[in-house]
């Protein structure tokens, strides 16, 4: 092989590394670019609903629409291994739907349970229990818009991953203990989607180990879950967090 021949193969070479590493860029921008598009439908989502829920509430002298998952509630009960048309209907048949109009809004588009072989979930959302949703100790309920002195910095929709199949009752957690019920959905990854009381929406980053890995339980390792969990005396952060932002009216 001559000398030219040597550079022609080497530059081929240098060529065929640059394409290489270039379509793998544009790869990873467009997944990215696919993941931030996802996120932005997912926040737009969270905020239609919260601006929904405040719309119901001053439409009904200030009482919040329920929270749980039943008739009568913002969504109705999906039946136990409901398709996916039945868990459409569920929320269409919701006392909230008039004031959303969109089946899809129910739905972050990064969430993949509609395609699970064994557990098919549409809705992403959930109202936590406090916002006049499912009953539990701990805390006394919000009825009235007027319940909530914070509406800017508490949430009534997180984004909630179910290991059960479905999104069944209210997202749920211990805000005077500090500790946590229910599992929250990162499909963002490390972030959740969260609609506030004043109709705005966020996507919250998480900071703790222990949160974010028991999460990923819930949403990948259904098996291995189990519901509640004290977070660990050096990872408070996350926890402070939810407790400081939960809708309720009081904490004993």
């Amino acid at each position: 092989m001559t000398g030219a021949s040597r550079i022609r193969k080497a530059d081929a070479l240098a060529l065929a590394i640059c394409v290489a590493i270039g379509i793998a860029c544009l790869g990873a921008i467009g997944e990215q670019g696919r993941n931030r598009a996802k996120e932005a439908v997912c926040l737009s989502n969270a905020r239609g609903l919260s601006q929904a829920w405040l719309q119901f509430a001053e439409d009904h002298d200030g009482n919040l629409v329920g929270g749980h998952t039943h008739t009568g509630q913002w969504v109705d009960r999906d039946p136990v291994g409901a398709t996916l048309v039945q868990q459409k209907e569920a929320i269409r048949r919701g006392v909230l739907f008039p004031y959303v109009g969109k089946v899809q809004m129910y739905h972050c588009p990064a969430d993949p349970r509609r395609q699970d072989s064994l557990y098919v979930t549409y809705r992403t959302f959930a109202i936590p229990g406090g916002a006049n949703g499912e009953m539990w100790s701990g805390y006394t309920r919000a009825r009235r818009i007027t319940d909530l002195t914070r509406p800017s910095k508490q949430y009534v929709f997180v984004e909630e991953a179910d290991p059960r199949g479905i999104q069944i009752g209210s997202w749920q957690m211990n805000p005077g203990t500090k500790t946590w019920v229910d599992p929250l959905a990162m499909w963002h990854p490390e972030r959740t989607t969260l609609g506030f009381a004043d109709g705005h929406a966020e996507t919250h980053p998480w900071q703790n180990r222990s949160l974010i890995g028991w999460c990923h339980r819930a949403m990948y390792e259904s098996g291995q879950f189990a519901f509640s969990m004290t977070p660990p005396a050096d990872e408070r952060e996350d926890v402070e967090y939810m407790a400081a932002g939960f809708p309720c009216k009081s904490i004993p």
